[in-house]
């Protein structure tokens, strides 16, 4: 048998062997979905380049929210400004959970607002943040924009109209969402003097307006029925059980909160909340967060978070943070960012400049400041919702 005999025989012999040997296994539809879901952000959006299938399925609303659902991985973020002549906005994301173990983790680094927009703007503020999305608000302008940084994604929301004639004009933000009609909005509080006509005494009054994701508009809704305004310190309110939170103080310049406002975004109502502590109101609150999806205030170096949403006798002492002020530092609160399984949290020290941040163990009772002094932290979830398709 020569030479092209035995390549002939060879060759038949390969294609009856793969004839014969049984398919490469194959994955059911149905499974794919589930695996790419618990995918983190960054990885699922290089797999859209994989197949058309693929790369409509991860665009489907569907699995958005289906990954949003699994997403367990959140970064922590701090604003930043970058010195040059364009005094542009950097924002600093960490690996959250690497954040603990490592305080000089590696990090990415995004500018803000993009170069597409307009820089005639004033300094931006975190105004809060939900499933992914950043919200950031001019306090001088009263721009807000929303941003996903894991995708890249943002959007300019209309400009609402201020008061005319106006002073001591302030404003404080909230971002949330509505799950029982899967829609978002933005929430703004308007503090400010005006004269009536022809009087020279200015009177207070504070407006509420909301934005719903989807309308071109902001609605000015029912009369705020509180005496008391929103702290001016921490600028924007934090999103619980489809409610946004203020403290609130009834004094309106340098007054102590000594209240929570609770709005309702289902039925744009409010409520009053006073933390109840062993038989009695708390009345010297400090800051206000959100730690394992409960709200969460400090009084002093106490740390409490209210189990049950809207029952007062839920709220719970979770630690006391070791903290020692020299007196000229009494303006000094405490504000929690994150807390983690092992009970580690993330503190935020609003009016210390010698460590403003800080890696605190509840368990062992040690304290360890970080890296991150002078910037702002916001706590987000990764997501592949888009700014975009609330609007």
């Amino acid at each position: 048998m020569d030479d092209s005999e035995i390549t002939a025989t060879n060759n038949l012999i390969s294609a009856v062997v793969t004839l014969m040997s049984p398919p490469l296994p194959t994955l059911p539809e149905d499974v794919i979905p589930e695996i790419l879901c618990r995918l983190p952000v960054k990885l699922i959006l290089q797999l859209r380049c994989v197949c058309k299938s693929w790369n409509s399925l991860i665009s489907d609303s569907k699995f958005i929210k289906k990954h949003l659902h699994m997403s367990t991985r959140r970064r922590l973020h701090f604003l930043r400004i970058l010195n040059c002549p364009e005094n542009n906005y950097i924002l600093a994301s960490y690996p959250l959970d690497s954040f603990f173990t490592n305080l000089t983790t590696e990090f990415t680094e995004f500018e803000y607002p993009p170069n597409s927009f307009n820089r005639d703007y004033s300094f931006h503020h975190f105004s809060g943040s939900c499933n992914g999305i950043l919200c950031f608000a001019d306090h001088h302008k009263g721009l807000v924009i929303l941003w996903n940084p894991s995708i890249r994604k943002f959007k300019e929301l209309p400009l609402f109209t201020k008061p005319n004639g106006s002073i001591y004009l302030h404003m404080t933000f909230g971002f949330g969402y509505d799950s029982s009609t899967d829609i978002y909005k933005v929430v703004v509080v308007l503090d400010y003097d005006y004269f009536k006509p022809g009087s020279i005494t200015s009177v207070k009054k504070v407006e509420v307006k909301v934005h719903t994701l989807g309308t071109d508009i902001w609605r000015s809704i029912q009369q705020y029925p509180f005496d008391g305004v929103p702290d001016r310190s921490p600028r924007s309110g934090k999103f619980v059980s489809g409610t946004i939170n203020w403290l609130v103080s009834n004094e309106r310049f340098f007054g102590k909160p000594n209240f929570i406002v609770s709005f309702d975004l289902v039925n744009e109502s409010y409520q009053k909340i006073l933390p109840h502590i062993g038989g009695e109101d708390m009345c010297d609150l400090w800051s206000i967060a959100v730690l394992r999806d409960c709200l969460c205030v400090t009084s002093g170096d106490d740390v409490w978070i209210m189990k049950e949403y809207g029952n007062k006798e839920s709220w719970t002492k979770l630690f006391t943070v070791p903290y020692m002020r020299e007196p000229t530092k009494y303006h000094v609160a405490i504000k929690p960012i994150y807390i983690n399984e092992d009970d580690q949290v993330i503190l935020e020290f609003i009016g210390d400049y010698d460590m403003n941040s800080a890696l605190y163990d509840s368990k062992s009772g040690t304290l360890k400041p970080t890296i991150f002094q002078y910037y702002i932290p916001e706590v987000c979830v990764e997501s592949l919702i888009s700014p975009y398709s609330l609007c």
